[in-house]
């Protein structure tokens, strides 16, 4: 009984040990290369971060409806899960998530949040502040960027508002996509960088 018990234990240590998935291809659009993100770091302005006004995340509207029922939420849910079948209302009844953040496995898409690669708080302090509200939100339900990704609801609320100076996708493998699509919104929308932001980028984005 007791080797039994251990060779249960190893089969399930394999199952939850064993490296996540590579759903870089699958769950992002495209990201730049490290090469590109290198040469667009480099034009990016280097401004202190403001928030004044402060911040208000209702000025930042979201989820837009998609197509006929499904918002961006859904949208991204379907994008981002293998084997995804939805209700008549656009709730997912079916599938797999991998957050690319931790490696996390789920069957159960509302343990999964909508992950704004470049926070809606770090946008404003960058830049949107300034914006139109239609601008902010366009960039809240960018799908066109690498901007919006499920992930795991406990890794998206550790991350909250952080910049990559304070947070890092946990699973190294995807931290160079992270940084070179940090660069990438930030570039395509004219956001500002902080010279402690730029040191972090320049240093991951040298071993890519």
């Amino acid at each position: 009984m007791r080797n039994c018990v251990i060779a249960a234990f190893a089969v399930a240590t394999a199952v939850f040990a064993a490296p996540a998935p590579d759903v870089t291809s699958r769950a992002l659009p495209s990201v730049i290369a490290a090469s590109t993100a290198r040469t667009r770091l480099a034009g990016l302005t280097v401004a202190t971060p403001s928030n004044s006004p402060a911040y208000d995340r209702d000025l930042f509207k979201t989820w837009d409806t998609i197509s006929g029922t499904c918002d961006t939420r859904e949208t991204v849910l379907k994008r981002d899960g293998t084997g995804v079948t939805v209700s008549s209302a656009c709730t997912p009844t079916a599938g797999s998530w991998t957050s690319a953040y931790d490696g996390l496995v789920t069957t159960n898409a509302s343990s999964f949040d909508i992950d704004h690669l470049v926070p809606l708080k770090e946008a404003w302090i960058s830049g949107a502040r300034s914006w139109t509200n239609a601008s902010r939100e366009a960039f809240a339900n960018d799908l066109t960027r690498p901007q919006l990704l499920a992930v795991s609801a406990h890794e998206n609320r550790s991350k909250g508002d952080s910049d990559v100076t304070e947070y890092l996708p946990p699973l190294a493998s995807f931290q160079c996509t992270y940084v070179r699509a940090w660069v990438q919104v930030k570039d395509f929308y004219g956001l500002t960088i902080d010279s402690a932001e730029k040191t972090k980028l320049t240093s991951i984005l040298s071993g890519c």
